[in-house]
């Protein structure tokens, strides 16, 4: 159903009302979840607050509403029962030929994310700062593809939700941390995923990966399987990074393209590292920002065009006529004198330890050897009297004694066996041994 035609001459009659665009998300039944109906621009009240944007109804409810303030007198039951609101998908290939917002605009009585009856886009995420609702400029790309995959799922948004980890992207400093697949994957539609460079990086989907993915360069789409070249991305870094206050920021730009080149074998992609990496030493080396894009840097990157190749033939000799950096003072034999002291130091202080754990282990064993020689004195005593004594109550008492001794000797033997463990030294003996026996409060 293409259109309605009712008249518009009589002002108390509905108007005609073109039905065009619909939306991407397709019900399990085919139908068209999100349909907008584009009004012809004689009719009277468009610019009123029930159409704030775009001029178009992007609920029932919304036309509804219209059509009760600016023709009173249609029947509005009649109006609606005169055509289908549902609009089947053709051959379940898509959309027809349109032109649409990116992500859609749910009408009220099917978003359970509003309630409000407003007419206001929102984003499925719930993102404020969504892309789909700032204002679309004329250079924008074609719509995104309808998508039941990672689009069906309630909170994923086509437009700000990262295909890998599912989390909002972020538009802050030119929105550099992401990347958008724009891909034509049918006729009048882009794939227009999007994903986190990070993302993509851990997943060997961005970069130059080498085997059967074969990227240089490159970001990989997991939705649609095009590959984008990621040179003209990494080249927008600098202009980025002249807006950017912080350097914090600024390194954290530039190491992300540092990422992203890494590995590279077309030969712009290794020339626009080797002046990101010089970029990015200057910052280490205490160039402050002002003087940073004063220098001839900003020079060497503008020639490099979106396509990714040279503007002009002295590139090469424009890279080579950078400020040097100034010399880091170094002086081979002091450091290797530091280095000598330093591994000095440690060694003394591992002697030391060592030495100290040797007196705690000299000790301690020693008083367990005089504590058993002690023991076995007393044994020997208690058995010559016991030897004095062959009968009586004295015999019995003394024939105690004696076993109580053995059992106890048993003991302090056992003691010292176990204290023996620190031969293998304090750091691979038993943590109960040393608190135990050695008296050490061993840290977690």
């Amino acid at each position: 159903m293409d259109s309605m035609d009712i008249d518009q001459s009589n002002i108390g009659e509905s108007p005609h009302l073109l039905l065009r665009p619909v939306g991407p998300r397709i019900s399990g039944k085919g139908y068209f979840v999100d349909r907008y109906l584009y009004p012809p621009k004689y009719l009277p009240g468009l610019d009123t607050e029930i159409l704030r944007k775009n001029k178009v109804f992007r609920s029932r409810l919304s036309l509804q509403r219209y059509i009760r303030v600016h023709f009173p007198e249609a029947d509005v039951q009649k109006f609606f029962a005169s055509f289908s609101w549902s609009i089947p998908c053709r051959d379940g290939q898509g959309v027809l030929p349109q032109k649409q917002v990116q992500l859609p605009v749910y009408s009220s009585d099917e978003d359970p994310m509003r309630d409000d009856g407003s007419d206001t886009a929102v984003c499925k995420a719930g993102n404020e700062k969504c892309r789909s609702l700032m204002p679309q400029c004329e250079a924008e790309t074609l719509p995104a593809m309808p998508c039941d995959i990672c689009c069906g799922e309630r909170k994923f948004c086509v437009d700000c939700c990262c295909i890998l980890c599912c989390k909002l992207i972020s538009l802050e400093h030119g929105g550099y941390s992401y990347i958008k697949c724009e891909a034509v994957v049918s006729e009048g539609h882009i794939c227009g995923h999007v994903a986190h460079m990070n993302c993509a990086l851990r997943a060997y989907l961005a970069g130059t990966i080498g085997g059967s993915m074969g990227l240089d360069t490159e970001y990989y789409c997991r939705r649609c399987d095009a590959k984008k070249d990621l040179f003209p991305h990494v080249n927008k870094f600098l202009e980025i990074c002249q807006t950017v206050e912080y350097q914090g920021d600024v390194e954290k730009i530039l190491n992300l393209g540092i990422c992203i080149l890494r590995g590279a074998q077309r030969d712009n992609a290794k020339e626009l590292l080797n002046c990101i990496e010089s970029t990015v030493i200057k910052l280490k080396c205490g160039t402050s920002l002002e003087d940073l894009w004063n220098d001839d840097t900003p020079t060497i990157w503008s020639d490099y065009s979106d396509s990714g190749e040279a503007r002009e033939n002295d590139t090469l000799q424009s890279l080579q006529d950078v400020t040097p950096i100034g010399p880091i003072p170094f002086n081979h034999e002091a450091e290797m004198h530091k280095l000598e002291e330093e591994i000095g130091e440690v060694l003394r202080a591992l002697r030391k330890a060592q030495e100290f754990e040797y007196q705690i282990a000299e000790g301690k064993l020693h008083a367990q050897k005089e504590c058993l020689s002690d023991l076995y004195r007393q044994l020997e005593k208690e058995k010559s009297e016991l030897s004095r004594r062959v009968s009586g109550t004295d015999a019995n008492s003394l024939m105690t004694n004696v076993l109580k001794r053995l059992d106890q000797i048993r003991k302090e033997v056992t003691k010292l066996k176990e204290m023996e463990e620190v031969a293998k030294g304090f750091g691979r003996t038993p943590r109960g041994v040393l608190e135990e026996y050695f008296h050490l409060n061993i840290e977690d």
